[in-house]
């Protein structure tokens, strides 16, 4: 049977993301960096919202795509720099994801959709846009807090949670809390939100 435009889409985009030389290990496997984020991107927001629309879907899988073509030392390494290169990117991922949905044949009111959901405007406005971001924070939290955290001071760690709790739904907020963090994260995010 012939692949779907969405599934011809997803693997697309599952070829570029493999295209990443940075890895991470998990249990004694190496997988592209940008691969395995997006994956789990996938099963998270599936997760989090099981009837996802599948704009949304390929927003979630595309939300880094081929993140790793602009490095964030070619910004200053201050705060400005640094939303400076995230917005750079942001705009990036919009583009190839939108010239992979054309290529496969989605029309333009579709294509527009999945890069708004992906610029992310009106984030509290746009209910897809939020979804995204929810789920953006609830992989960091769920598959890379840990390691951040241990990285950092727990001021640092503590000011990062803020920002993330801000940027999240009411009901982002429940999931996060019943995410299985160790004990000293899970204290971390409650010093974070009180």
């Amino acid at each position: 049977m012939k692949p779907t435009r969405f599934e011809t889409a997803i693997a697309i985009i599952d070829k570029k993301n493999a295209e990443d030389e940075n890895t991470y290990e998990v249990a004694g496997l190496s997988y592209p960096k940008e691969l395995l984020y997006s994956q789990r991107m996938t099963r998270k927001l599936l997760q989090f919202e099981p009837n996802a629309s599948k704009a949304l879907q390929i927003a979630a899988r595309a939300q880094h795509i081929c993140r790793w073509k602009i490095p964030r030392n070619e910004y200053p390494m201050d705060r400005v720099g640094y939303l400076k290169w995230r917005e750079t990117l942001k705009k990036m991922h919009a583009e190839i994801t939108g010239e992979i949905l054309q290529e496969v044949g989605f029309d333009a009111q579709f294509v527009e959709r999945v890069q708004k959901i992906i610029l992310k405007r009106r984030i509290k406005k746009n209910e897809e846009s939020q979804t995204l971001e929810d789920t953006i924070c609830l992989v960091f939290l769920d598959y890379y807090f840990e390691e951040f955290a241990a990285k950092h001071t727990d001021e640092k760690v503590i000011d990062i949670l803020k920002k993330t709790w801000v940027k999240m739904s009411d009901k982002g907020h429940a999931e996060a809390l019943q995410l299985p963090l160790s004990e000293k994260s899970f204290a971390l995010v409650q010093k974070a939100i009180l």
